[in-house]
């Protein structure tokens, strides 16, 4: 099947059959929903390559590089963890080190790139949402009609981000606290350190499970203030309830993204902040290279969450009708295209 003119790929199969014009099919497991991002992004190539080198890229490379963190606050951090946790048990032992020098990057280099995140980055989101729509919807991403667009909505979107940024940052704080407090009590108590080691792991790994889910759960939010008429609060309940029954599915594109992230950032600290060939002309081409992936690996985590919302949309439509629980009113109130319902 031949798509029309004004796609950017001519003579190219659409990313979605006909039945279902305005989403993928319903009931996609993870792997399927990596193959129909594929396809979207071969489906409108062009645009997505264009917001991942203006937009993408450039945010990347800075949080790759870590040039907005300084050093001597990083250190001083450090250094205040691994008192903390020496305070509470924990075995001086290189983990940990690790542990609190990895938070504290995490930490410092979130807050010096957050104004990128929540200006640059999140256009990026509302860019790909964008596209991913109009490829759907089978129209031409236009960027005209995208800034008027995110003129109309930013508000929404950046109020939803923040009450994002919010959550997150809670379910830290909390994790952080609990932590704390359950390896102080073990050790009040006299647990030896390998146990009190032992139960800090277990916590972690429940937490990571927990973390997964709120972070999809956020991802999705902001996939809704872009698609939907609501914000903060309402996308944050309007997307838990969405995802009800595909949460196994999210945690999957979640484990991928992150493991792809992390692999790259490990690349980088390994192979352009610590090691060169001779004189150092490796990092000339094996960084801009590594930012490139990196920033491919953004790109293709947020087309997976807009893929992955049109889906659980397209499952809760099924689920209802099959049951004739969806009414009338409910269909005509799901926007059919953004570009139709918000321009």
């Amino acid at each position: 099947m031949e798509v029309s003119p004004a796609a950017s790929t001519p003579r190219l199969k659409p990313p979605l059959s006909p039945s279902y014009r305005h989403g993928p099919p319903p009931y996609l497991n993870a792997l399927d929903i990596l193959r129909e991002t594929v396809r979207v992004l071969r489906y409108n190539l062009s645009s997505f390559m264009i917001i991942a080198s203006s937009l993408v890229c450039p945010v990347s490379a800075l949080l790759l590089s870590n040039v907005l963190v300084d050093d001597s606050l990083r250190r001083r951090l450090t250094r205040r963890l691994l008192l903390l946790a020496r305070s509470t048990g924990l075995p001086s032992r290189p983990f940990v080190h690790q542990s609190c020098v990895k938070f504290s990057e995490m930490v410092l280099s979130s807050v010096a790139c957050f104004p990128l995140f929540v200006t640059i980055l999140l256009i990026s989101k509302a860019a790909v949402v964008y596209s991913v729509d109009c490829t759907y919807s089978r129209k031409k991403a236009d960027s005209s009609l995208f800034y008027k667009l995110i003129v109309k909505i930013w508000r929404r979107i950046v109020s939803t981000y923040l009450w994002t940024c919010a959550v997150i940052v809670g379910c830290l704080s909390l994790f952080l606290s609990l932590l704390v407090s359950t390896c102080a009590a073990l050790s009040v108590l006299r647990f030896p350190e390998d146990l009190i080691m032992y139960a800090a792991l277990l916590g972690g790994l429940v937490f990571s499970v927990a973390f997964a889910n709120a972070v999809i759960v956020c991802n999705i939010a902001v996939v809704i203030s872009v698609l939907e008429d609501v914000s903060g609060p309402q996308a944050l309940w309007r997307s838990n309830a969405l995802i009800k029954g595909q949460t196994q599915v999210g945690l999957l594109i979640y484990l991928g993204s992150t493991i792809g992230t992390a692999f790259v950032e490990g690349l980088f600290e390994h192979r352009v902040k610590t090691l060169s060939y001779g004189d150092g002309s490796s990092r000339i081409w094996e960084g801009p290279l590594l930012v490139v992936m990196y920033s491919f690996l953004v790109l293709i985590d947020s087309m997976m969450c807009a893929v992955f919302y049109f889906s659980c949309r397209s499952n809760s439509i099924a689920a209802a009708s099959s049951s004739g629980d969806l009414q009338a009113e409910e269909l005509e109130r799901l926007p059919s295209s953004v570009v139709e319902v918000d321009i």
